[in-house]
């Protein structure tokens, strides 16, 4: 397996990383290239996904590449769901060191508050904010009790910007707010948790989901939000992956309730 300068890493970790499968697109999303770049980097992945067969081409192209990773199919959203991901994780590798909660979704009636639906709401907040501390909730007493976790909220810019997908910007407030809870709740028996807010990405779920939803190329929306972006580009699901492969890593173990801006500038721009 070609890892570069990720290999050691994560050596001797294990590591689950909700939502690692991905919408079919060209780019890759956050999920799928964060499990990747786990394993490159010596982790043993549990990759999480309420889709198989999309969770299952992340397992198939990590163990392909010489990594280790294991499928399991999962709603995190529901207790359940959480209870069976931390239980397939001790089975496949050991208990987690890592946990990713990547999971997110923007619901299509979703909107300004005068638009958004109801069931919108439920189920954006559901997914995005309940299934993180639902997942968080099943895997943090074993971390405490071995005085030693890393957890990587993925957030986003939305947390701060927008006003247009009032449900998703509540769930990813409300996603900061939740890292900075489990930070202190964990920072004296050795547990840290951090979030990552990207910004404008080229990630198959943004643009085609947007593009979808506008009736418009994907090129033209490519165009249009990188010109929004201050550096005068969009970032990549890698980017995403590479600051939660240093948040996850001991190289951060002096760092924890941080709120991680990966967005060209964008949230300096807003302050």
């Amino acid at each position: 397996m070609s890892a570069g300068p990720v290999a050691g890493r994560l050596a001797g970790k294990v590591a689950i990383v909700s939502g690692a499968g991905q919408a079919p697109g060209d780019t890759i999303g956050n999920g799928k290239a964060i499990a990747l770049l786990f394993a490159q980097a010596g982790a043993r992945v549990l990759c999480v996904d309420r889709d198989e067969a999309r969770g299952q081409l992340t397992v198939d192209k990590i163990n392909a590449d010489g990594g280790q990773a294991a499928l399991c199919v999962a709603d995190i959203s529901t207790a359940a769901g959480a209870a069976s991901t931390a239980s397939a994780c001790a089975a496949a590798f050991g208990p987690p060191d890592i946990l990713v909660n990547n999971v997110g979704i923007g619901d299509a009636g979703d909107g300004p508050p005068h638009k958004l639906t109801e069931e919108a709401f439920d189920r954006t907040l559901r997914i995005n904010l309940k299934g993180a501390w639902l997942l968080t909730k099943a895997v943090m007493p074993g971390m405490l009790e071995r005085r030693g976790g890393a957890i990587v909220n993925i957030s986003s810019l939305a947390a701060i910007a927008g006003g247009f997908q009032m449900a998703y910007e509540v769930s990813k407030a409300g996603l900061n707010r939740m890292t900075l809870s489990v930070a202190m709740s964990g920072a004296s028996r050795g547990v840290r948790c951090n979030a990552i807010t990207p910004g404008l990405m080229d990630t198959p779920m943004a643009i085609g989901g947007i593009a979808r939803k506008r009736g418009i190329p994907e090129d033209d929306l490519r165009a249009e939000r990188a010109a929004r972006v201050p550096m005068g580009f969009m970032g990549t699901g890698w980017d995403t992956a590479y600051a939660a492969l240093f948040l996850a890593s001991d190289e951060a173990r002096f760092i924890t309730g941080a709120i991680l801006p990966v967005d060209g500038g964008g949230s300096a721009r807003i302050g």
